[in-house]
């Protein structure tokens, strides 16, 4: 008790000083009003004490609010020591209370402070969760009565700012705009503002175009400050990325070539970077310095994340130089943070053009900071293509094996199901021109790639390629032995296993150590489709439907070509594939015994009828023949069983 005694005292002379401080505050405010009534010619000195209650009186309202939350704070503080106590209200409480009600009373006499109170009263009403639509339009329209003369007051203050989100959250489009309108010539220091900055992006959020465009107008000529400024970097960041277009998104990136662009954005609107610099050497001059010192102060301050950075940086590869040191200190300077180049469109372009632009020594440097980044690097919708490049690109295979094995060993079963991040290793095992996998865009990008790195890489590309998918191979097959159940119950990675299998440039690389992987895959191919193909739900051929595709190309053994739409066969995976796989599956697993139900069932049919065909064409004296002749009666009857079409297509065979 007596440490809290001592406390409670401490804090009483630390309240009285402050509360002797406010009160004198208080009584010279009514002396002036007094003095003002009657005379105006005695003069007030001031004490000490005195001057400091000037200035909490000229204080600005954010320290205001910065002293009202101390002030909260001490409050906590000694309603815990008073209720510590065992006696009755003691001086500490009644300083307590004094202290909260001039606490209020500072607040209401702020600009717009009664006003404040009101409306934050409605507010609380207006964001519950239980207020319903006709009550939030009530709620609006009485706020906006109290807010609507006062808003440029509101909008910089903690909690008053929070009531003007609410109201733009909830109001109808005129009253944004008239919001909008009121805030004009604000813009800049909202955007700066620690509670402003949350309004400005609801106005974005929420805004109409005309908004946004005089929103854009008025910040524009200020984004390489905002650019730097703590709060204002990810207010322009969310306008550039979430809701200009893409006129407004020019209009905001010739800020960034020089002044001139700022002080002119209306004239200069349909100009291209291309077009200014062609034809003059001392604009294009000005421009690349601009442009080169607002990259250099944002990666020198940690901010090389940002899409509208990487969007300025884009600009700069229209214009550098690569012949001479511009380009190196580019490279240089965003090879150690070059993974957050990767996650967005404008950094995957700038990456793919440094990359294919870069020598050797470049390349390895830039492996080096990529290395503890390749699995957010492979999955990323835009990361992927850069890793594919880089695969493209290095001529140096062996380091590139070494540094991604590990990775491929351990998680080509994830890749291989994943949209963006199996298009790498689809490269590796088919072609980038691959129209199955590839669409026209991503061909035109790797095309694009494939032509910047003419004179950097020096091997021929189908020998790098070749190269590198060789050290590959172990780890891929034996990743699919090792997660089998991962790659196959996936359409994604079924498509790209059989793309892995059914090959025969990757057939004619194995060598005595990879042949014998390669034949337990096709084992392990086998033992996965045993079971119950009709009673077992979670048989692969019932859980999955494309299962019974994968099993029927393994049989046909041959690669679709597109142009010609028939099926080429292969000839060097025969081996293992084909007729022999066609002969173990019937004899292993799904024999005789199984052999209606096989036909019966609609997941499966279609594997019996890619047996009859090639067992007619190149084993007509196999057993399947016999077998299935034998219980031909035994299986349904096409119009008891619509649905099976691969059953309807066997017995037109067997007519």
């Amino acid at each position: 008790m007596a440490g809290v005694k001592r406390s409670n005292s401490g804090k009483d002379q630390k309240i009285t000083k402050k509360q002797r401080i406010v009160k004198k505050n208080k009584n010279l405010a009514e002396a002036s009003e007094s003095e003002s009534s009657s005379s105006a010619g005695s003069d007030i000195s001031l004490s000490s004490d005195e001057e400091e209650v000037d200035k909490l009186d000229n204080s600005s309202d954010d320290e205001l609010d910065e002293l009202d939350e101390h002030d909260e704070l001490e409050d906590d503080e000694l309603d815990e020591a008073v209720n510590g106590e065992k006696s009755g209200p003691s001086a500490a409480a009644a300083a307590h209370l004094e202290q909260k009600k001039l606490m209020k009373e500072r607040k209401l006499k702020r600009s717009s402070g009664y006003e404040i109170e009101s409306i934050k009263k409605l507010w609380e009403k207006l964001r519950a969760k239980d207020t319903n639509k006709k009550e939030k339009t009530k709620l609006c329209d009485e706020i906006w009565e109290l807010a609507s003369d006062s808003i440029a007051d509101l909008v910089l203050k903690h909690d008053a700012s929070r009531v003007v989100q609410s109201l733009i959250k909830y109001s109808d489009v005129k009253k944004r705009y008239t919001v909008v309108k009121a805030l004009k010539g604000k813009y800049t220091d909202l955007a700066k503002s620690s509670y402003g900055k949350y309004l400005l992006v609801k106005l974005l959020h929420y805004g109409s175009k005309d908004s946004r465009q005089l929103i854009i107008d008025e910040l524009h000529g200020n984004l390489r400050k905002l650019m730097r400024h703590r709060e204002g970097a990810y207010v322009v960041e969310d306008l550039f990325v979430l809701y200009a277009n893409q006129k407004q998104r020019n209009q905001m990136l010739q800020e960034f070539w020089g002044s001139e662009y700022a002080a002119f954005a209306v004239e200069n609107k349909d100009l291209t970077i291309e077009d200014v610099c062609k034809d003059n050497v001392d604009k294009r001059r000005n421009i690349q310095r601009n442009l080169s010192q607002t990259i250099t102060a944002a990666v020198e301050k940690g901010s090389t994340g940002f899409q509208l950075l990487h969007a300025v940086m884009k600009e700069y590869t229209k214009i550098i130089n690569l012949e001479n040191e511009e380009f190196v200190d580019f490279v240089e300077l965003v090879s150690e943070p070059f993974a957050e180049l990767i996650h967005t469109p404008e950094g995957a372009f700038v990456a793919n053009f440094i990359v294919s632009h870069s020598n050797a020594k470049q390349r390895k440097n830039i492996l080096k900071h990529l290395k503890d980044h390749l699995l957010n690097l492979i999955k990323n919708e835009y990361g992927n293509m850069v890793f594919t490049n880089l695969l493209m690109t290095v001529d140096d295979t062996v380091l590139m094996g070494k540094l991604i094995s590990t990775v491929v060993s351990e998680n080509l079963h994830h890749f291989i199901t994943e949209k963006y991040a199996r298009r790498p290793f689809l490269y590796l095992v088919t072609n980038y021109d691959n129209g199955s996998y590839f669409n026209p865009l991503l061909v035109k990008q790797f095309e694009q790639n494939i032509e910047w790195s003419k004179n950097t890489s020096k091997k021929p590309f189908l020998n790098r390629k070749n190269e590198l998918l060789k050290k590959l191979i172990p780890c891929m097959l034996n990743n699919y032995l090792e997660h089998i159940k991962t790659a196959l119950n996936s359409n994604l990675g079924s498509q790209f296993i059989s793309e892995l299998i059914i090959n025969d440039e990757l057939f004619e690389m194995l060598d005595e150590k990879t042949l014998p992987i390669y034949e337990a895959c096709i084992n392990k191919t086998l033992d996965f489709y045993k079971g119950d193909v009709a009673n077992d739900d979670l048989h692969p051929l019932n859980a999955f439907p494309f299962s019974q595709r994968f099993v029927k190309s393994i049989i046909q053994n041959g690669k679709w070509d597109r142009k010609e739409k028939k099926l080429i066969p292969l000839t060097k995976t025969d081996k293992f594939l084909g007729l022999n796989f066609a002969q173990k599956l019937y004899s292993e697993v799904i024999t005789k015994k199984n052999l209606v139900d096989w036909c019966n069932n609609k997941n499966s049919s279609f594997v019996i009828v890619s047996l009859y065909e090639i067992f007619e064409k190149k084993d007509p004296e196999n057993e399947f023949f016999t077998d299935l002749k034998k219980v031909k009666k035994s299986l349904n009857k096409v119009e008891d069983d619509g649905d099976n079409k691969g059953l309807k297509l066997l017995l037109s065979f067997m007519k």
